[in-house]
């Protein structure tokens, strides 16, 4: 019988939440929308300029294609793994709310209009690709700034005062390739390549700590890992006075042998990872790894400043391309886990990505050594390639299931 008819009242209809669209989702928090960006332009873009230099295809440009490539590698990849970072990491560090929704899709507006001039290599876009660039370079440190402010904190301001050496580096890159210049642009992107090491330094500081914590004590109740206070900002202090001494014009020895402290001090985080048996976890190796190539790249550098022959490219590749690359793919790899409920513990294709990254740097650096086949040419950019672009991809085959899986929000758990 009805009932109404009996006097009682009808149970109410329960009607699921209405699930949240693909938009949404990558909207709610910064690592779900620009860790995919940063994968698919490291991926893609960077293999793409090796084949249009392979080729000998100039483009639209008459800046050299090499050139676009630092460029694109240095704010377009790294670019995005540095937003996706902070708007995720932040947060958390500041207790404040996270950015999501308009604003995110804002910064990656800003940010994909500048790599579309890079992907063609039109001169007739440097100007739009430059003022895109420094539209989300400066909100980055506004914002970092603004929070500061707020929280009454000094904690965010090493990463702020970095922010704006980068987006001083990127003002110098592109001013050079405005001006037709290509040696002024090359500097500026080296520079910025050095910025975001001072950048890695700073990250490596804070997240292996609670990586490290975490590996030894998965429930987070203890910390049995404590690093020396000294030593946590030395190696980022050091690649920033290797780079003002750098722009004060010093000499080629006083700024080697200041290159190769810089690179003693990425050793010695690197061998923070020496942690006993759980030293052999892929999350360890990644982060000490970094810190490993990175040092070994800025002290090859430093050398070849007090003169042996080596040449200062190879120690920039192995820095920038191993340091930071793996640095960059391991932040990629542990954010996401740990953000999508997932926890430590690595996939296979993750740590496949990571092994195709270091023999990306390894198959790009170690020939300038006089170490292996000579791989100057073409065929040998392009096998490097080959190898940055799988490491990316095998980690979105990992990461992208849980990126856009709707279960996942609000799933994350503090690194």
């Amino acid at each position: 019988m009805d009932p109404l008819l009996l006097g009682l009242k009808a149970p109410p209809v329960l009607t699921p939440p209405p699930v949240p669209t693909l938009a949404a989702i990558l909207s709610d928090e910064g690592f779900r929308l620009f860790f995919p960006l940063a994968a698919l332009h490291a991926a893609l873009w960077p293999f793409l300029w090796v084949v249009v230099e392979g080729y000998g295809l100039a483009g639209q440009s008459g800046m050299p294609a090499g050139v676009w490539h630092m460029v694109e590698m240095i704010w377009g990849s790294f670019g995005a793994a540095l937003i996706g970072f902070l708007l995720t990491a932040v947060p958390e560090w500041t207790d404040t709310e996270r950015p999501r929704g308009r604003p995110l899709w804002l910064l990656a507006v800003a940010w994909a209009m500048a790599r579309g001039a890079g992907l063609l290599g039109s001169d007739g876009l440097l100007p739009l690709a430059a003022a895109f660039d420094l539209i989300w370079l400066a909100a980055l440190p506004l914002w970092l700034l603004r929070l500061s402010w707020q929280r009454r904190t000094t904690r965010l301001l090493a990463f702020a005062g970095w922010l704006l050496a980068l987006l001083a580096a990127a003002a110098w890159a592109r001013a050079g390739m405005l001006l037709d210049d290509p040696g002024m642009a090359i500097a500026g992107a080296r520079a910025g390549g050095f910025v975001l090491l001072g950048v890695l330094a700073l990250s490596l500081s804070r997240i292996a700590v609670s990586v490290t914590n975490l590996v030894l004590d998965p429930t987070g109740a203890t910390s049995p890992y404590r690093p020396h206070p000294g030593r946590m900002n030395l190696a980022a202090g050091l690649v920033a006075l290797a780079l003002a001494a750098s722009a004060a014009g010093v000499s080629e020895a006083v700024g080697g042998w200041l290159w190769i402290a810089a690179g003693a001090a990425f050793l010695d985080r690197g061998g923070e990872g020496f942690i006993g048996r759980e030293s052999v976890r892929a999350e360890i190796l990644a982060l000490s790894g970094s810190s490993a190539l990175a040092g070994a790249g800025l002290i090859w550098i430093g050398a070849a400043r007090l003169g042996l022959p080596l040449t200062e490219a190879g120690g920039a590749h192995l820095a920038l391309m191993g340091g930071l690359g793996l640095g960059v793919l391991a932040v990629l790899s542990i954010a996401t886990r740990m953000h999508t409920g997932m926890g430590l513990g690595l996939p296979r294709a993750m740590r496949l990505g990571m092994v195709a990254l270091v023999a990306a740097a390894l198959v790009r650096a170690l020939p300038e050594a006089g170490i292996g086949p000579a791989l100057a040419s073409w065929p040998g950019h392009a096998l490097a390639s080959l190898f940055w672009a799988a490491a990316f991809l095998f980690w979105l085959s990992a990461a992208w299931g849980l990126i856009r899986d709707p279960q996942t929000l609000g799933a994350g758990r503090a690194c």
